[in-house]
């Protein structure tokens, strides 16, 4: 009765979605879990849509400005203090990014040979760098973002998972740990807000002008990121509880979208992307010590600066460890902007080749 009483009140199933993925990403943050409000909004919004009681869809407003905030958020993660750690070493970090770019792109169009998952889709759900800008942006892109969702968080929570083990048998790190999440802003909540507002803003409609795929993520991305290597941001962030709001909705886009048929094509696919997953972060490692063999970084840093995903887990382990950190974080920040920069161009070619 009550499930028929929720089924014929639409704000009704807003409200029961909102108050479940409130309650799992409280539950998901004290258990340490990366994007708790992504992985919680993915996770209730999936199951009320299988069960046949969530809301039909997220309205487009609503996502693109969820795109907004994201993209706001890894822009700022660029600082001159950051990247001029590695002004140095340019070339080969380039080198190494890109390197990682066409390992897993490829894993991903060998992914997309699986049934019921197109070579845009499976790339896009390997791409190592910014899983949650790349979550957002797949149906723009036109892909499947409740394939892409599950297998980038598999592919974070994998590597979140397995990086202490690693650094200490096989690096010889010491006093590995993985916690720690995101770093605080400093600066007035209004002024974060405002600095959202104004990439938002001006950023959107520059980027649909200039017709940039991905344009409510990329155009505040870009702005923010020039923005902040200007150091005009005052040390603003976008506050919060808004980037929370922000990683629902995202989840929710996702997991509004599952079907029984969806869930079954998400469950066959697992064990190749797990496969896949595994090769990607060997790969990586790989690339991590030529990384070491041509810059004055130790081999634990190149492995730590190559990692494919999740950046707060690996500057947490960077820190505990003793290595250097600000150069493992410029490498990683450079990694995830030039993926959510080249990827989603890569992606409309790969569109338009395999439509």
């Amino acid at each position: 009765m009550a499930v028929q009483r929720i089924k014929g009140f639409p704000w009704g199933r807003w409200a029961l979605l909102l108050v479940l993925t409130v309650g799992l990403t409280a539950v998901l943050q004290a258990l340490g879990v990366p994007s708790p409000a992504l992985f919680a909004g993915l996770a209730v919004a999936t199951v009320l849509a299988l069960i046949g009681i969530g809301p039909e869809r997220v309205a487009r407003p609503a996502t693109s400005g969820a795109q907004a905030v994201i993209g706001v958020v890894i822009g700022v993660l660029a600082t001159p203090g950051t990247l001029s750690s590695v002004a140095v070493d340019w070339l080969p970090v380039l080198l190494v990014s890109l390197g990682t770019l066409a390992v897993s792109m490829a894993a991903g169009l060998l992914l997309g040979l699986q049934r019921g998952v197109s070579p845009l889709t499976g790339m896009l759900a390997l791409t190592a760098g910014g899983a949650s800008g790349l979550v957002a942006v797949t149906r723009e892109l036109g892909g499947d973002e409740r394939i892409v969702s599950v297998i980038q968080y598999l592919r974070v929570g994998m590597v979140t998972a397995t990086m202490p083990i690693v650094a200490t048998a096989v690096f010889g790190a010491a006093h590995v740990g993985v916690g720690g999440g995101a770093q605080t802003s400093s600066a007035p909540w209004y002024l974060g807000l405002a600095l959202v507002a104004v990439c938002a803003l001006v950023g959107v409609p520059v980027a649909n002008r200039l017709h940039v795929p991905a344009g409510a993520l990329l155009g505040p991305m870009v702005l923010a990121l020039a923005l902040s290597l200007g150091g005009l941001t005052f040390g603003a962030s976008p506050p919060e509880p808004l980037v929370d709001v922000a990683y629902a909705v995202i989840g929710w886009q996702a997991g509004l979208r599952f079907t029984r048929p969806a869930l079954r094509i998400v469950l066959r696919v697992l064990p190749a992307a797990t496969a896949l997953i595994l090769a990607i972060v060997a790969a990586c490692a790989g690339l991590g010590l030529v990384l070491s063999w041509t810059t004055d970084a130790s081999l634990l840093d190149g492995y730590l600066a190559t990692t494919p995903g999740g950046v707060y887990a690996v500057l947490a382990t960077a820190i505990s460890s003793g290595g250097d950190v600000t150069f493992v974080v410029a490498v990683q920040v450079v990694r995830v902007i030039l993926m959510l920069l080249v990827a989603p161009f890569i992606a409309r070619l790969v569109g338009r080749r395999w439509s």
